[in-house]
């Protein structure tokens, strides 16, 4: 269900096809436009009316050069499925499947999970070696069980079929990305000894990034935000055994990029966009090496 406001904002839906709702603009014009109606161009996407001007405007040369070398585009305009969501899903139950392997099973799921100790081996000599960093973001491709990485790929792929189309492939891999990264950096300074598995960070962040971009386009926001929140409760809850760290640092960074996605949509912006992605990245980083600076407070 959506609002008044949502529905009567005809920004919110592609302006060829006003019944499907998108969060990508052509690069040209500015108008909101549905995976179908997307042409790759030089940068970002443009429309059908933008890229027939476009072809207008070109020289015989250039229209000649353009047949012999340019790409078939049928296939991008036409593919509005969620890729990146599924390739995820792929990946993440291809690693699933090598942790059952007997013999080397339990050496992957050691190797990927995320254990701040092995970020900072100069606090521990026995464990050798150079930081681990990998984990910070391996640790979202490891699962304690069938339920487990059920339950969250379940998430992601209900989530990602609508999240995905309406900020494009690589903003939802980044949003993906960086909230898994907020989550083993809260893990890293509020549960220091703890090894943790699981992609809920990550999970925990499309679900903020659902939320603020419901609330930017006028949708009805209610039940999404009850079911963030009894999720959000069971991790505080004893026996769970759940990592309420993990939960909290993904949200608030899916939260903190989401909002950067909605304020930064003019194709104009797109160079602060990435400027801002950036510098969320790099304070999650420099997050990191509070461990160092202040051991006594955080490895205790």
């Amino acid at each position: 269900m959506t609002t008044d406001d949502f529905r009567r904002n005809s920004d919110n839906f592609c302006y060829r096809h006003p019944d499907r709702q998108s969060f990508v603009l052509c690069q040209r014009c500015l108008r909101t436009i549905c995976p179908e109606c997307q042409t790759q161009a030089a940068v970002g996407v443009i429309c059908p009316e933008c890229l027939r001007d476009q072809q207008k405007a070109q020289s015989p040369a250039q229209r000649k050069a353009e047949r012999r070398w340019s790409r078939p585009r049928a296939a991008a305009v036409r593919d509005s499925r969620p890729i990146v969501t599924y390739v995820i899903i792929a990946i993440t139950a291809f690693v699933f499947l090598l942790t059952l392997i007997p013999g080397i099973g339990d050496d992957i799921e050691s190797a990927l999970q995320f254990w701040a100790p092995s970020l900072y081996p100069n606090f521990f000599p026995q464990l050798g070696g150079l930081p681990e960093i990998w984990r910070v973001l391996t640790v979202s491709l490891v699962h304690a069980s069938f339920w487990h990485i059920g339950l969250n790929m379940l998430a992601l792929f209900m989530i990602g079929r609508s999240l995905e189309p309406l900020l494009g492939r690589w903003r939802f891999l980044t949003l993906y990305l960086l909230s898994a990264l907020g989550g083993s950096v809260a893990v890293a300074l509020l549960s220091f000894p703890t090894p943790v598995v699981g992609a809920s960070g990550a999970i925990f962040g499309l679900f903020g990034a659902l939320l603020v971009i419901g609330r930017h386009l006028g949708a009805n926001i209610a039940g999404i935000a009850i079911v963030l929140g009894i999720n959000l409760v069971i991790g505080f809850i004893p026996g769970f055994n759940v990592s309420w760290q993990a939960h909290v640092g993904g949200l608030v960074v899916g939260l903190a990029v989401a909002f950067i996605f909605t304020r930064t949509r003019a194709a104009r912006q797109r160079r602060l966009q990435i400027a801002l992605l950036t510098l969320v990245g790099a304070v999650l980083v420099a997050l990191l090496f509070v461990p160092v600076l202040f051991p006594a407070a955080i490895i205790g």
